[in-house]
């Protein structure tokens, strides 16, 4: 392994009452070599952000809501050229850190920690490890791109690729947006296994059932940006369908002599909504395609200079 220039790695930790774990945890990385370490705490109401101040953390209070918001907020008060996002429930092992950051000394921009290889079984309930199997999935679809673990909480970032990043999830649809982002900007993306363990003295904030639903709401609603034409073909296949099965019902009273002519009317407005939607599916995925080979141009010309 080459060797890691750790002064130049921060350690982003978002908390949101993590006091059994975010001490050990930060003692971890610096024992690791690692020191700086900002925490952005979530308002907690036990001593997490205490703990981190003794342990040797930068701690700053977040303004909004949420893990999304913690995240976009944490951005501006980064100054290192390398970043390292994780939990603070202490369920990911800061020695993996070296080797999330040797990537981005070789040109990648981000490089993403894949739970589901190295994780023992007990980690992971067979529920919340379907779901991210199904929303990596979900996700390879509407991006065009399979990632392995969209949702994990331990990646890393030149603070670059950080910047460039257009980030609006205020919640656990973070993980997804910064993946989609990935995508949209063309980075260099990397995915190497972690280790994660069983949480501690924490719940988890998670709710498989109602977030995944969220989370793949998320994945669709920011196809549009990478796959317009899986975007808007999914809908002008909905409305297509539609009247596809309202024709069949015509068709099958027409034999009966039976008109419907409101009905024969809706069906013809449908499929012709439908192939337009469709249409303008296959335009904006042509001009995402122009724009990411102007982009690429514009990336190039720079390298030159």
């Amino acid at each position: 392994m080459m060797d890691i220039p750790r002064d130049k790695v921060c350690i982003l930790i978002p908390t949101l009452n993590e006091e059994p774990t975010i001490g050990t945890l930060i003692k971890h990385f610096l024992n690791c070599g690692y020191s700086d370490i900002l925490v952005i705490d979530g308002n907690s109401t036990d001593k997490t952000r205490d703990i981190a101040k003794d342990a040797g953390a930068r701690v700053i209070i977040q303004e909004g809501k949420g893990k999304g918001a913690a995240f976009i907020q944490a951005i501006s008060y980064i100054s290192q050229p390398y970043v390292v996002l994780i939990d603070g429930d202490n369920t990911y092992d800061p020695e993996d850190t070296d080797a999330l950051v040797e990537p981005l000394l070789k040109g990648h921009d981000q490089v993403i920690g894949n739970r589901l290889i190295k994780t023992n079984n007990v980690a992971f309930n067979r529920l919340n490890l379907f779901g991210n199997q199904i929303l990596n999935w979900l996700f390879k679809v509407g991006h065009g791109s399979y990632l392995y673990d969209i949702l994990t909480g331990y990646r890393s970032f030149t603070l670059e690729s950080l910047q460039r990043m257009r980030l609006y999830e205020q919640g656990f649809g973070i993980e997804t947006e910064i993946s989609s982002e990935a995508i949209r900007n063309d980075d260099k993306i990397a995915v190497i296994p972690v280790s994660y363990g069983m949480r501690i003295g924490t719940e988890t904030k998670l709710d498989p059932v109602h977030d995944g639903i969220k989370i793949a709401r998320t994945i669709y609603r920011l196809a549009k940006m990478n796959n317009p034409m899986f975007y808007f073909g999914l809908i002008g296949l909905t409305f297509l369908l539609a009247g596809g099965l309202i024709g069949i019902y015509i068709v099958i009273d027409w034999f009966k002599n039976i008109d419907h002519l409101p009905l024969t009317i809706l069906t013809i407005m449908l499929v012709i909504v439908g192939l337009q939607v469709i249409m303008f599916g296959i335009q904006s995925d042509i001009q995402l395609a122009n724009q990411r080979e102007f982009i690429n141009e514009i990336r190039r010309l720079k390298k030159e200079r």
